[in-house]
């Protein structure tokens, strides 16, 4: 995503309404929605530079449940904010998360092939595909230095670790219970997973490959979903969807504050000191004032939307 200051253009993956959603970055109403796509839009990598952005298009289901999958991420142009192409990912099926790595290429879990695709943005081709080792690769993170990819597993109760140059899975890390969303620190030392069973973190130490320490989240009934730091990694939010809310850790993790926000809270984006919310079950965005730790707008923002961004 790109700095508030210089953005100026926000987009949302409405995933229950089945578009793609352009806001105006300053009043938040919605000027162009994009339809007519296969079930289910999901989630979204913006290419600033491009001028594109790419989004999975998942499948009719949820993970673990998703007769009929997906194969292709649909192409965004920024400017013209229209759906311009695809890109075909058979015979890999279900394409989750997305992530941009150092060495220009994108790489994106197909999940119900266990697989991560690796796209090239500058053709729009799948050029090849590592394999997770796991029943389902659900998301993925990629280490500032661009040599390790991990994907969480869900319900395996492990991280797969894959060397990037290589592309090869090198090994798995156990987890006590199954996962749900996956980040990684600034020096690449920790990896933060999502508890899927209880409201709670695991710290991954990278270097050892174990669990090294777990964070309950206080004041939050209900296991989370997404981990997702702020650019400057001082701030790094926390969101569940079971429990509506939303926790914001300071970037060593020694406090955090749980924050009530919209039904269903997915994805996140940062804008300066302000962090927004998309609440799939209600239709709405949050935004949480970071500094005094309190939702100080909210407004209307399709059926119900699961990703967003700034460009």
């Amino acid at each position: 995503m790109t700095d508030a200051k210089a953005a100026h253009g926000m987009i949302a993956v409405d995933k229950m309404g089945g578009q793609v959603l352009f806001l105006n970055p300053e009043t938040y109403v919605t000027e162009v929605a994009i339809g007519g796509f296969p079930r289910t839009v999901h989630e979204l990598l913006i290419l600033p530079e491009a001028g594109l952005a790419y989004v999975p298009i998942y499948g009719d289901g949820i993970h673990g449940k998703n007769p009929n999958p997906g194969h292709v991420l649909a192409i965004i142009d920024l400017k013209e904010r229209a759906h311009v192409g695809d890109i075909e990912l058979n015979p890999y099926i279900a394409p989750h998360t997305l992530k941009l790595a150092p060495d220009g290429l994108v790489y994106v879990t197909c999940e119900n092939s266990a697989v991560v695709a690796v796209i090239d943005p500058k053709t729009h081709k799948m050029i090849d595909a590592i394999g997770s080792g796991s029943t389902n690769a659900h998301r993925l993170i990629i280490s500032p230095d661009g040599q390790r990819i991990y994907t969480e597993n869900e319900e395996d109760g492990e991280v797969s670790v894959i060397d990037l140059p290589s592309r090869k899975l090198i090994g798995k890390i156990k987890t006590p219970h199954a996962l749900a969303g996956i980040t990684i620190t600034a020096d690449g030392k920790t990896l933060i997973v999502v508890d899927d069973e209880q409201p709670a973190l695991f710290l991954i130490d990278t270097g050892r490959g174990e669990v090294v320490r777990t964070i309950p989240l206080e004041n939050n009934p209900k296991p989370a979903q997404i981990a997702r730091f702020r650019p400057d990694y001082k701030v790094l939010a926390v969101s569940s969807v079971a429990g509506d809310m939303v926790t914001l850790f300071d970037g060593d993790l020694t406090t955090q504050t749980a924050i009530p926000v919209g039904k269903g809270a997915m994805d996140m984006a940062f804008r300066d000191d302000d962090l927004f919310v998309g609440c799939q079950y209600d239709g709405s965005v949050h935004v949480i004032d970071i500094p005094s730790r309190k939702v100080r707008h909210a407004f209307a923002c399709g059926t119900g939307c699961e990703s967003l961004g700034f460009f």
